[in-house]
């Protein structure tokens, strides 16, 4: 898989994450999950960083 691919498809699965944790647990709750957010980010930037770069 080709590096520009690969970034996509994690960017793809970010959002994925992110929609998905907002939808099933901070639907009414906006500082958590404006925290969950940042750190789900926060996350996928390390990880990104680690293994990708």
């Amino acid at each position: 898989m080709t590096k520009p691919m690969l970034i996509t498809v994690l960017i793809v699965a970010m959002v994925a994450v992110v929609v998905v944790v907002d939808v099933l647990f901070f639907r009414d709750h906006f500082w958590e999950r404006l925290m969950a957010n940042v750190g789900i980010v926060l996350v996928f930037a390390a990880f990104f960083l680690r293994f990708l770069h």
